[in-house]
């Protein structure tokens, strides 16, 4: 419509929560669907945090609070990135959104001027490019591959790197892919940045809690402390806790910069919903042990989906070492034709037809900028998961 702004054309909505309407759809009219799109824990809020909304709202603590989230929750914030991450932050460091997506929408709004640059590693989620778009920024992605273990390498981000280079979002573990940096491979990376001053660094920490086979979380600023003083790391309630709907995100990073995030929310959201910030300060201090329970239930999902993907025709899966995706490889599917007599030329053509044929719903990797891929979340119950895998090979099988 002419009244629109131009800056929409730049940006699409969002394909995972597309996908998931859809295969909703599909459900309310009958149809036998297996949803593997939705990027959010099947299991329930923790009860102890449910109550503690329950009690904020009784005892009246439903008013306006200030954009940079209550005292006592950014508090809590500074108390878990120290005890966690062994970074040390003042409440005035720490913002709190509706979410990681304002978040990150809010630096990137208060940073980046026409042109500025933000590297992001594909596969991505699939809101940075977006968002960077729509803040005038320009997308700088580089590709990884399965090969490596979906990870950016130090060789691939220096040469990625130019005098405009504002922003490196660095997503660990990943979505969709669930790849995890080590502290060694951080350090690497941080030796490349401490070469480029002007480069700042955005970890997005939202699976940190989700992790498998032992595997040890670190975040750059951690690992390479030179880095302190320009990266936001950020992070939120919705994986880990069980919160996607609550509308929690945070991030800590230098005062001026949050000063600044702050003032956007102030002229947008005013704040996240208090009583969304007294369940997540319960969160916080409360009870942690349901999170171990959560991943050994993650991870016997995920070495069921990778097991069974690999024995489909014309699929690799890698095995990922948190967060709850797998991000397997459809090219022995590229070219082949389906029972119908269509040929799958695309990823996207691969999703449609797991959909058309076994009514299983998952995300196509164009979405996420790396082809020939497709995400399943595995946050799904674990007979629906098998269901849906012996559906994948099924329709594998049938191709010619």
């Amino acid at each position: 419509m002419a009244f629109l702004a131009d800056r929409l054309s730049s940006i699409k909505p969002s394909p995972t929560i597309a996908i998931n309407t859809l295969s909703q759809e599909l459900k309310a009219q009958g149809r036998d669907v297996i949803g593997l799109a939705a990027g959010e824990p099947d299991f329930d809020t923790p009860q102890n945090i449910k109550d503690a909304a329950a009690r904020a709202m009784a005892e009246g603590k439903t008013k306006y609070v200030a954009p940079a989230g209550i005292p006592e929750l950014r508090e809590a914030i500074c108390d878990k990135l120290k005890t966690d991450n062994e970074l040390e932050y003042t409440p005035a460091q720490v913002h709190v959104g509706c979410g990681g997506k304002q978040t990150i929408y809010n630096a990137l709004f208060a940073t980046i001027d026409p042109g500025d640059e933000v590297i992001v590693a594909a596969p991505y989620w699939v809101s940075y490019t977006d968002i960077t778009l729509l803040c005038g920024g320009k997308p700088v992605v580089i590709n990884t591959t399965q090969e490596t273990g979906f990870k950016l390498t130090p060789e691939a981000l220096d040469a990625a790197i130019t005098p405009r280079t504002k922003w490196l979002m660095l997503n660990s573990p990943c979505n969709p892919s669930g790849a995890a940096y080590s502290a060694d491979e951080l350090k690497a990376l941080g030796e490349v940045l401490l070469r480029h001053p002007h480069v700042w660094i955005m970890p997005d920490d939202m699976y940190e809690k989700i992790l498998y086979d032992g595997f040890e979380f670190a975040t750059i600023a951690q690992v390479v402390p030179e880095l302190y003083d320009r990266t936001l790391t950020l992070n939120g309630m919705s994986k880990a806790y069980c919160m996607t709907g609550w509308r929690v995100g945070y991030a800590a990073g230098p005062a001026e910069l949050i000063k600044a995030m702050n003032m956007i929310s102030s002229q947008s959201t005013t704040s996240t919903s208090t009583i969304s910030q007294w369940a997540a300060l319960e969160a916080l201090r409360g009870p942690q042990d349901f999170i171990a329970e959560h991943n050994k239930v993650f991870k016997g999902r995920r070495d069921l989906v990778v097991s069974m993907l690999n024995q489909a025709n014309g699929i690799t899966c890698a095995t990922p070492e948190g967060a709850f995706y797998v991000y397997p490889s459809a090219e022995g599917m590229i070219g082949k034709k389906t029972p119908d007599g269509d040929v799958l030329n695309t990823d996207e053509d691969v999703a449609k037809y797991l959909l058309a044929a076994e009514g299983v719903a998952v995300v196509h990797g164009e979405a996420f900028g790396l082809s020939p891929h497709f995400r399943i979340s595995y946050a799904t119950a674990t007979e629906k998961l098998e269901e849906a895998c012996k559906r994948i090979q099924r329709a594998c099988a049938a191709l010619s």
